[in-house]
């Protein structure tokens, strides 16, 4: 057993990131990765259910270096049990509230440690540790995920009326674009009659002025 630690809190699904040369060089010595995993998981009684862990390293994942352990705590305050293992190889430690349904789905040389637990009971509630260490990095990783067993799937939410708004509220904005539309066709329509009767009014004025002499001139 290892001995309990307070898990600081991890965001959930952050993007995973790589290290460029200059991020390497400008790094201090034992800087560690950055492990990410989801802060809650709800699982279904009886179900399986992935526990997603993925960390990022600025150095390649190497099987003779790389460690990796996955810890059960009950509650805040209990000890840590350990249950999975990446030592060379993937280790299961058989606990006897686990057995075998715990099975490692993850790929160290991805950056993904995650693993599945199988037909989830009621007593698998609680905090799961993931630890990382991918040397030369110095300082371990460490994500936390609280799992809760639900007894019954959650009641789906009725979008109908959510829906009725969302084409109500397109349905007005159709209409008053239309409108625009039409609004806006009809002022050009105006504007242009408008410079053709300005054309027109022009072009008489310079037929009478070049036609039509003035009767004081008779």
């Amino acid at each position: 057993q290892l001995s309990c630690r307070t898990a600081a809190p991890v965001a959930f699904l952050t993007p995973l990131l790589l290290c460029s040369c200059s991020m390497l060089a400008a790094a201090p010595a034992g800087l560690g990765m950055e492990v990410m995993a989801p802060a809650t998981i709800n699982a279904l009684n009886g179900s399986s259910v992935k526990l997603s862990c993925t960390f990022n390293s600025c150095y390649k994942v190497e099987n003779k270096q790389f460690s990796l352990n996955w810890t059960y705590q009950e509650c805040r305050n209990c000890s840590e049990e350990l249950f999975l293992q990446f030592r060379m190889k993937i280790m299961n430690k058989q606990l006897d509230r686990f057995g075998n349904r715990v099975e490692f789905t993850g790929n160290p040389t991805k950056y993904d440690v995650s693993f599945t637990l199988k037909n989830v009971q009621l007593e698998d509630e609680g905090t799961y540790n993931c630890y990382v260490l991918n040397p030369p990095d110095r300082q371990r990783g460490h994500a936390s995920i609280s799992l809760k067993v639900l007894t019954q799937e959650p009641p789906k939410h009725d979008s109908t009326v959510a829906v009725i708004v969302g084409a109500s509220v397109g349905g007005f904005l159709a209409v008053v674009i239309l409108v625009l539309m039409v609004v806006k066709c009809v002022r050009r329509k105006k504007q242009q009659r408008l410079n053709t009767d300005d054309q027109k009014t022009e072009e008489e004025g310079k037929t009478d002025g070049e036609g039509n002499p003035d009767e004081g001139t008779k």
